[in-house]
C-alpha cells in the first residue's frame, strides 16, 4: 500500500491531520524515508532512517499517534512537548491524540526539528558496542 492510498482510507478529519504531520516530518527530517508497515500489529506511515524506525503514525480506533524515537530517547525532549501538548496522551515514546486542537501543526514541526539531528542508526549502534 503507498502512503496516498493509507492517507485516502481514513476519515476526512484524520486523513487531513496526518497528512499534515506527514508533510511536516518529510520537510523537517530529510534523513527519514516514509513507507507503509506493520507495528504493534497495525499498518502504519513509518518514518525509518537507515533501518531503524525513527517515527511512525497511526490510526487507530479511538486516536491517532506520533510514534516518536527521538523522544522516548531523550528525557529533555519528552518534558518540553508534555508542557506544549497539554491535550495530548504522553506515553513515553508516543503522543496520542483525537483532533487537531489538541496537537496543532506547528508545534509538531517543531519536535521534529528537535528530533531530526538525532542519529538514530548511529545511537543504537553505540548501545549495542556496551
Amino acid at each position: 500500500m503507498k502512503i496516498a492510498e493509507f492517507l485516502s482510507n481514513l476519515p476526512a478529519d484524520r486523513r487531513e491531520l496526518l497528512n499534515a504531520f506527514h508533510e511536516v516530518i518529510i520537510a523537517h527530517d530529510p534523513n527519514v524515508m516514509a513507507a507503509i508497515k506493520p507495528m504493534m500489529g497495525k499498518e502504519m506511515i513509518l518514518y525509518e532512517e537507515g533501518c531503524y524506525m525513527k517515527y511512525a503514525l497511526a490510526s487507530v480506533k479511538d486516536h491517532m499517534s506520533l510514534h516518536c524515537l527521538p523522544m522516548y530517547m531523550n528525557a529533555d525532549i519528552h518534558a518540553k512537548y508534555v508542557g506544549l501538548l497539554p491535550a495530548a496522551k504522553f506515553q513515553k515514546g508516543c503522543i496520542n491524540f483525537t483532533d487537531a486542537a489538541s496537537v496543532p501543526t506547528a508545534i509538531i514541526a517543531n519536535l521534529i526539528n528537535d528530533c531530526a539531528p538525532v542519529n538514530i542508526p548511529a545511537m543504537l549502534e553505540k548501545r549495542k558496542k556496551k
